[in-house]
């Protein structure tokens, strides 16, 4: 298993640190993160939507079974919503007094460093099971954390904290996907045959995601052009189907 390392390691970085550096750069260039978020983010919601229902769930389901993996995936779904009830109403807090969401940002990072840590034992997961499903995977991870850091890096702003922070603690939570990832591959032998739990974890989760979050910022923020967003969610879900084709399976 510790052959798989580098290979993991390398898609840890495209999937989280790699956009961790997207959002940074975005951020700095203030005309270009609305527009590319105009692309990104429906593109980002198709190929989740891909990635979770033609790659992770029947992979998950073929490990295992059906009636384990989608009680599975319901229990997630149900957990995400309420944890992240939980950080829409510190995210409300935005509009209210400086001091208020910076006395909120700690439990901001704290829960973007447990996501970090979640992706890379996803992606590690995946990539054991399938090297394919482990490069989807890091896509997918990769399109969705560029909008969700940007979307961070303005609430710390909005808190008062320096870009100087803002870079040198996103950097820090990043690093807990590296974590996540060896820690997947060290106890890869124990944990075997659990990687369908895992896989079915991570297919409800990218689920939630597309679905909860994505798709409704697609519907809320860019009404102007739906065809143009429907395009770019089928041109997500359509660029997971051809690498799912292509490339080679184990």
């Amino acid at each position: 298993m510790m052959e798989n390392l580098l290979p993991i390691l390398a898609l840890a970085t495209l999937g989280s640190v790699a956009g961790l550096a997207g959002g940074l750069f975005l951020l700095s260039k203030k005309g270009w993160s609305k527009h590319i978020s105009v692309h990104a983010i429906p593109f980002a919601a198709g190929v989740m939507l891909a990635v979770s229902l033609l790659d992770l769930l029947p992979e998950a389901i073929e490990e295992s079974s059906a009636a384990t993996v989608l009680p599975i995936v319901l229990v997630v779904i149900v957990a995400a919503f309420f944890f992240e009830q939980f950080f829409m109403h510190i995210h409300h807090h935005e509009e209210h007094k400086r001091t208020t969401l910076k006395s909120s940002m700690p439990i901001v990072v704290a829960g973007d460093t447990i996501h970090n840590f979640i992706d890379g034992m996803v992606i590690a997961a995946a990539y054991l099971v399938e090297p394919t499903l482990g490069v989807v995977v890091a896509l997918a991870t990769f399109l969705h954390e560029i909008p969700h850091e940007m979307g961070d890096f303005g609430l710390m702003l909005k808190a008062g904290w320096k870009k100087s922070k803002i870079i040198m603690v996103n950097i820090v939570s990043a690093m807990a996907t590296y974590l996540g990832a060896i820690l997947v591959v060290v106890f890869a032998v124990s944990i075997e045959a659990n990687l369908s739990i895992l896989l079915a974890v991570a297919g409800g989760l990218f689920l939630y995601i597309a679905t909860s979050d994505l798709l409704p910022e697609v519907h809320e923020e860019h009404k102007d052009s739906p065809w143009h967003q429907a395009g770019l969610l089928l041109a997500g879900v359509f660029l997971i189907w051809i690498i799912g084709q292509t490339l080679p399976h184990g």
